[in-house]
């Protein structure tokens, strides 16, 4: 069973009866490739003989500055940004599989110069795994200490840190992620940590996701699903081996042509949305592709009356979150763009079953089947929460014939 989201830190609860803003979306710090490289970096530091998660921290920072020439420059200010348990040890245990570093690397002193690390197999005639090219090798080099002093790791102990690191070079925000299999042992009971500080957005039996909020560290770039788009590589395949929904660009492009102008308006507002950066085939198949199965199992009815229990005001803040997001994006916001804004840690089943059941106690209304339609419905109206004039007026008059 999934995390319930009444499990998640306060400090995530959205505030009652005030609109709740999206976190701002940062631009990733890796390309694909470059999340590949981090996780090479990740399975490299997991096959070294080392006693904990201290000497993996410091072998990693320094592992991926080695890994153009064998030698790296470490500061003893790098080492204390670390916060390690036991630095000695750590650079002990460096020392134990042949890494060569003096004690000089322990001096604190910000005058101090930097340490020679010399990582004999990452010498520059060795076939090592790590990556050689220059830029990708910064670009790492940064996304770790990025991840490592990231508001939700930073102060937590060395063994939350690494596990951050993990998860953040095999996840994404957007889809759940099996916890990878060359995760170091001492580093498993510390992932719910991760959940209660708000790095992992989800925690579960069948994976984890990342926090939106830290999403900008992931190195796997597979777009986030929304609504009904799968949100994934148009040629991906279905469990089944056949196609769910191919997007060809002329298909799509006929497909609004046959609209009428003020659902083509719609799909244009949310195609161009500055703030959404949504792939042209997200859009395409949330608009045109087939409509998913609504079914609800019994476990979700069961955690949605625990859920509901939680979150008295749920209708009001859901209902204000609409308009806030309206005047901010152009159009309605998706199930999951509400799930993100109001702090919901739920499963897509649970989050949208909630959606539906604010839709039939009139808390928020939709236009039929057509996505990014979601408004305050009658429920809200009545107590002051409504779109301004127009926009109302244009949502309602969008047809998907």
């Amino acid at each position: 069973m999934r995390t319930p989201a009444s499990n998640a830190s306060p400090s995530h609860a959205p505030q009652s009866g005030a609109p709740v803003r999206e976190p701002e979306q940062l631009p990733f710090l890796l390309t694909q490739g470059q999340g590949e490289a981090a996780r090479r970096l990740m399975s490299y530091v997991a096959s070294l003989p080392l006693p904990g998660p201290d000497a993996q921290l410091l072998a990693a920072v320094s592992a991926i500055r080695a890994a153009r020439g064998g030698v790296a420059n470490v500061t003893g200010a790098d080492l204390a940004a670390l916060r390690l348990t036991d630095p000695h040890q750590a650079v002990n245990a460096l020392r134990d599989v042949g890494w060569q570093l003096a004690d000089t690397v322990l001096d604190s002193d910000p005058a101090a110069p930097p340490t020679r690390v010399t990582v004999p197999e990452l010498a520059p005639e060795n076939d090592h795994p790590l990556p050689r090219a220059k830029l990708t090798r910064s670009r790492v080099s940064g996304w770790t200490a990025r991840t490592l002093s990231a508001k939700p790791l930073k102060k937590l102990p060395p063994a939350a840190r690494l596990a951050g690191l993990y998860l953040a070079a095999h996840g994404t925000s957007g889809l759940l992620t099996p916890v990878p299999a060359d995760l170091p042992a001492a580093c498993r009971p510390a992932l719910p940590s991760l959940l209660e500080k708000g790095f992992l957005a989800e925690l579960s039996g069948e994976g984890y996701r990342l926090d939106p909020r830290v999403g900008h560290l992931a190195g796997v770039r597979v777009p986030a699903p929304d609504d009904g788009a799968a949100a994934r590589d148009p040629s991906a395949t279905g469990a089944a081996g056949t196609r769910k929904f191919q997007f060809d660009a002329d298909t799509w492009a006929a497909w609004k042509d046959t609209a009428g102008p003020a659902l083509r308006q719609h799909v244009e507002s949310v195609e161009n949305c500055a703030l959404c950066r949504l792939r042209p085939f997200a859009v395409a198949e949330a608009f045109s592709g087939p409509s998913r199965p609504q079914n609800v199992s019994e476990p979700t009815l069961i955690l949605y009356e625990e859920w509901k229990e939680a979150h008295p005001d749920l209708g009001p803040q859901a209902a204000a979150f609409t308009v806030d997001f309206r005047a901010r994006h152009g159009h309605g916001p998706s199930y999951r763009q509400l799930g993100k804004g109001m702090g919901w840690k739920v499963s897509r089943e649970l989050r949208g079953y909630i959606v539906r059941c604010l839709v039939q106690d009139a808390w928020l209304m939709g236009t039929g089947t057509v996505p990014w339609t979601l408004r305050p419905g009658p429920a809200a109206q009545e107590q002051g929460i409504t779109l301004p004039r127009a926009r109302g007026a244009q949502s309602t008059a969008l047809s998907p014939s």
